[in-house]
């Protein structure tokens, strides 16, 4: 019997345990792809070598380097190799090696077999790739291409790249631009990650640099800072957009230690994101490229400050009050928040509209970081207005100066109508359903007091 109550308080470890699982893993499989430029100005002269010989040597050397990791599957893809280049084969492509455990072997021999001839098909052959990934959920592709030169018959890269990666067929290729000169990164920024590799010794490390991103853990701390600086904000939830596909590749609630430490989450170094910080507003940071295979540390501003609402008897409203919170000057709402409650906000100057009755516009209201804004505005009262007859009316506001304000409409159903309003002066105006025309209009003026019930009967002149 002593047993029982060590049996429940395993039952409760074991829930707790599992309710901590981590939600957001990357793969363990890896499968990378080689897309080798087999064009004819592989031939061309790359210090003292070819082109096509060097990227065949340190390509060699990296394959043979991987074929020690087991979660790892290799392939390659060649275009340009088959036809000569005066008959401008814009279909030239191949998959030389399919993917395939322990196949390090068979991509050391086809590479020696690689004679540059032809045309350069970019975007044709990265189209094929869709082909060449075998059909598997628990597993990241990569696409890393080798070329010397831009695509030669008019086919859209960018396009490409792009379609597949929005179909999940591999994620942000890298583009590696043997002995070319920096005005390609451009046209080779949308396709992926560019390396200019404009001399021989930036090919080894930017095939290093690739690996390492495709394969090493990539972490990242996010640093939600005060307006100083200071590690104040936390418990906010964070999202990761792939910057190419804008699709959230990740979602995170922002938690700091004891010591006020952010922690620390593994994503894909693959990819480029842009961060959404989910404040109201929100904070964006676009663009963000992570040091892959190594922990990231990301600073992003986002002071906040508290604004709380207060109304006595706000509940008197049947619905309650709601406040729309805009930015100054814009037509724009953040957020609706609900009178009698607290909400933290960027730090800003905003306006606000109260949902009573008459509304109520409060402008320039100015948050401040790690403070709190307390907002109060009056009580309402009751109008208990009522009729013998059922009939149509309205309430209009009365203000010293300027000219009267609709309010609401009474309801033509009912012969009785209780509203809560803003303390003031009112008229209310009213035609019970019999009177035989517009001129037997009734009129009322009535003072609204905070917390006071003001009756009128419709119907006595």
């Amino acid at each position: 019997m002593r047993s029982a109550p060590l049996l429940i308080v395993l039952i409760l470890l074991a829930s707790n345990i599992f309710a901590q699982e981590l939600q957001q893993k990357l793969p363990s499989k890896t499968r990378i792809l080689f897309l080798l430029d087999g064009s004819g100005s592989m031939l061309g002269k790359w210090e003292d070598g070819l082109r096509i010989d060097v990227a065949k040597q340190y390509l060699g050397e990296l394959v043979d380097s991987l074929s020690v990791n087991d979660n790892l599957e290799l392939g390659l893809r060649v275009y340009g190799h088959q036809y000569h280049s005066s008959v401008q084969n814009c279909e030239d492509t191949r998959l030389e090696v399919p993917f395939g455990k322990g196949n390090h072997g068979k991509i050391l021999e086809a590479l020696t077999d690689v004679k540059p001839k032809g045309t350069t098909p970019i975007a044709y052959a990265l189209k094929q790739t869709a082909k060449d990934f075998p059909p598997g959920r628990d597993v990241r592709n990569i696409v890393i291409i080798l070329t010397d030169g831009i695509e030669s018959c008019d086919g859209e890269v960018c396009d490409v790249s792009l379609a597949l990666q929005r179909r999940g067929i591999f994620l942000r290729p890298f583009v590696i631009g043997l002995g070319m000169t920096k005005e390609y990164q451009e046209q080779f920024g949308c396709v992926g990650q560019y390396f200019d590799a404009s001399e021989v010794s930036n090919f080894r490390s930017a095939l290093a640099t690739a690996i390492r991103s495709s394969l090493g853990r990539t972490t990242v701390s996010v640093e939600l800072t005060d307006r100083q600086g200071n590690r104040n904000e936390k418990d906010v939830n964070v999202t990761f957009y792939n910057n190419f596909t804008r699709e959230p590749a990740y979602e995170f609630v922002h938690y700091r230690d004891r010591k006020g430490r952010p922690d620390s989450v593994e994503v894909d170094g693959v990819l480029s994101y842009d961060l959404v910080v989910n404040t109201v507003p929100p904070v964006i940071k676009r663009g963000v490229e992570l040091d892959g295979g190594r922990h990231n540390v990301i600073a992003i501003p986002a002071p906040q400050g508290t604004l709380a609402l207060r109304q006595p008897s706000h509940t008197d409203y049947e619905k309650g009050v709601k406040v729309m919170v805009r930015p100054a000057g814009s037509e724009r709402v953040l957020f609706v928040q609900d009178m009698g409650t607290d909400k933290k906000y960027l730090e800003g100057t905003y306006d606000l509209e109260f949902l009573t009755l008459p509304s109520i516009h409060k402008k320039g209201v100015n948050i401040k970081q790690g403070s709190e804004s307390t907002l109060t505005i009056d009580g309402p009262g009751i109008l208990d207005a009522y009729a013998s007859v059922a009939g149509s009316g309205s309430i209009y506001t009365l203000p010293e100066k300027g000219r009267q304000q609709w309010v609401a409409n009474l309801d033509t159903n009912k012969r009785r109508h209780s509203l809560a309003l803003q303390p003031g002066t009112y008229k209310v105006v009213f035609r019970a359903e019999n009177a035989m025309g517009s001129k037997y209009t009734l009129i009322h003026t009535v003072t609204i007091r905070t917390g006071a019930v003001t009756t009128i009967n419709l119907i006595d002149p």
